[in-house]
């Protein structure tokens, strides 16, 4: 089956087909689909600047239709869909049927967005003048997303630039462009003009540069490494850039904790989705008054993890998205060993076909150690101890990256003050680092991200520029 690029309301073949195939099974070729070149890319590029003052002008509750129609037709074909996201990007059936889900709800709350976004109309301070505050959009948007929410990511992004009357050109991950592919079909389903969304699939490297060079705005979520060469590039043509980047993110067990409700809270928040989420909880520091306890209920519960076919109801933790992401995974793992730490269970390659390995657990880890400091983006955790809520949280905060962090503890005092020391972007209460709400700003800081929040109320900073316009309204001589 080829499924080709998306160009000006039409389908365009690129340069060369590429399969798409299971990480479950490699044998499974899901589709063929094509890669553009960068001149397609710049073609993109013109189609989506030609239709912007026309979607600009379009009346917002038409917007609005659009979008409730693109959110009604992903939560008819939730699970058809969640079912070919499993198959392209290895998460379980429910967690992919849940993404699917997930982006109708985004669309659905987005198709508000059109209908909310007012102005101001403040008073002049001189005679016979008003100001008025407007927002309008920002123009074309080019959205680069990755591989480990085919589905979500390309939605939340792409809702948000339709809803403020941006047009837009989406380069999903060349790893996964299934699910961004069954997207760009349903909104052209759902009516929107030609040329308002566009789709160029294939290497980053290669289209990249085409959508920097021409958008007048990039939301691009992804490597730190990539996320600053798109920002060098960026600088002499002044455009907007947001980058949403890594994350190592910190999860505090007080001693005051619920040890069951800790530990459920860690493996959730490590190993679910495979460990690939940039909220992933990848460094779990413990008070050492209660270290021993904790540890005994983490690695029981990480043992106890389902790592099989993620189709099948009974599986907790699906493959590795591909050979290349695997063997880096295992790349820490044994260079962690390496190093004398302890590995509590897991870190093995699984003997079956796919990219399956057991979930890692390291303890009596040290927070300069590389495992603690880099993003592996896969199903690798680390413990360590330390003194106190001071400890823990310097221990927390002792990272270029400030994406997310927890805390479980009974303490409100403790959670407040978490809460108002950490470093991160989202603090979870009680809860997994992992898992967010569409409705509110998502967002890190430091090395973790760039250019404003996602999502809620901060989306309209970033999808559209302010205007005041000053009306003298009194006579003019």
């Amino acid at each position: 089956m080829e499924k080709l690029n998306w160009i000006g309301g039409r389908q365009v073949a690129g340069i060369r087909l590429t399969p798409n195939s299971n990480p479950a099974n490699p044998d499974d070729v899901i589709g063929h689909y094509a890669c553009a070149s960068p001149d397609q890319a710049a073609e993109a590029i013109a189609a989506a600047r030609a239709a912007a003052p026309a979607w600009a002008a379009t009346n917002p509750q038409t917007r609005s239709d659009i979008l409730r129609r693109t959110g009604d037709l992903l939560h008819a074909r939730a699970e058809e869909l969640g079912a070919l996201l499993t198959r392209e990007e290895g998460k379980t059936l429910r967690e992919g049927i849940g993404e699917v889900r997930r982006s109708a709800q985004i669309f659905h709350y987005a198709a508000g967005e059109p209908l909310r976004a007012g102005g101001e109309s403040l008073p002049g301070l001189r005679d016979g003048m008003t100001v008025v505050v407007s927002r309008e959009p920002v123009g074309v948007v080019g959205l680069i997303t990755p591989w480990n929410f085919p589905m979500a990511l390309p939605a939340w992004k792409t809702a948000y630039a339709l809803a403020y009357g941006n047009t837009v050109v989406l380069k999903p991950s060349d790893v996964t462009p299934a699910c961004a592919w069954e997207l760009a079909s349903l909104l052209h389903q759902a009516g929107l003009p030609a040329g308002v969304f566009n789709l160029v699939m294939g290497p980053g490297s290669r289209l990249g540069p085409a959508l920097v060079d021409g958008a007048d705005a990039i939301s691009f979520t992804g490597s730190p490494g990539v996320g600053q060469d798109i920002l060098a590039r960026s600088v002499p043509r002044r455009i907007k850039v947001q980058l949403e980047l890594g994350g190592k993110n910190p999860l505090v067990v007080l001693d005051d904790a619920d040890l069951e409700l800790a530990a459920g809270i860690a493996v959730q928040g490590a190993f679910h989705s495979t460990g690939q989420r940039c909220t992933a909880t990848s460094r779990i520091i413990v008070h050492r008054h209660v270290h021993d306890a904790f540890v005994e209920r983490l690695v029981a519960r990480t043992r106890g993890l389902r790592v099989g076919d993620p189709m099948a109801p009974e599986t907790d933790m699906g493959p590795v998205v591909n050979e290349g992401q695997l063997q880096k995974n295992l790349g820490y793992v044994a260079e962690a060993r390496t190093e004398g730490v302890e590995l509590a269970c897991g870190g093995k390659r699984l003997d079956r076909p796919g990219w399956f390995m057991e979930p890692a657990l390291f303890v009596g880890t040290n927070n300069a150690m590389r495992i603690n400091r880099d993003e592996v983006f896969g199903p690798v955790a680390c413990v360590i101890s330390a003194d106190d809520l001071d400890h823990a949280i310097a221990i927390a905060n002792d990272s270029e990256h400030a994406l997310s962090s927890g805390v479980v503890t009974r303490s409100l005092s403790a959670a407040e003050a978490f809460r108002r020391r950490s470093h991160a972007g989202l603090v979870m209460v009680n809860a997994p680092t992992a898992g967010i709400d569409y409705h509110v700003p998502f967002g890190g800081r430091g090395a973790s991200g760039y250019g404003g929040r996602e999502q809620g109320s901060a989306a309209i900073e970033f999808f559209t520029e302010g205007k005041t316009t000053y009306v003298n309204h009194g006579v003019v001589d």
